[in-house]
């Protein structure tokens, strides 16, 4: 999958953002994940890109799988799929679940990152995002969602009080 220049521009912006808030994350317990949702013309899909700190992940993974994980290892993923595929959907207007087509996911020693697609789909105004991801583990997670699908860039918020939004 080929990232837009703006999609990499954001990675780059996310890594630096994760890197320098780990110490500080640890020191104040704050934790977070952040989505990128962009349109791609070129395929007509639209493209999430979701990154999670690499410790939360496999921390709730192995509480659900009652062993270690290691998110390294292949038999990881399926787990990861899994439980993205139940805490991260979207709903058209009409109330029912667009395909997400899992891309892949790659995790190093920071962070996880989740590659998924809306195939053949523009999200509309009206769409519906619901983004529980970790809430279940960490009451205090707080996911950020950027979304750029027509026009320019809107941040919506996740957290247990707050887990299903409309595309703005």
């Amino acid at each position: 999958m080929m990232l837009p220049s703006f999609m990499r521009r954001v990675r780059c912006s996310v890594a630096a953002v994760l890197a320098l808030s780990s110490a500080a994350a640890a020191a104040h317990n704050y934790h977070m994940g952040i989505a990128d949702i962009s349109y791609n013309p070129r395929t007509g899909s639209t493209e999430i890109v979701h990154t999670y700190t690499a410790h939360d992940v496999a921390t709730l993974l192995a509480k659900q799988a009652g062993r270690n994980v290691d998110l390294g290892q292949a038999g990881s993923e399926p787990l990861l799929r899994r439980y993205a595929e139940q805490q991260f959907y979207v709903t058209a207007k009409d109330g029912k679940r667009l395909p997400l087509k899992w891309v892949g996911m790659k995790a190093d020693a920071d962070s996880v990152v989740i590659f998924q697609e809306v195939p053949g789909t523009r999200l509309a105004k009206g769409t519906r995002i619901h983004n529980a991801v970790l809430t279940d583990l960490i009451p205090t997670q707080k996911n950020t969602v950027n979304i750029e699908v027509a026009g320019p860039v809107t941040t919506l918020i996740f957290d247990q009080g707050s887990l299903d939004q409309a595309v703005p």
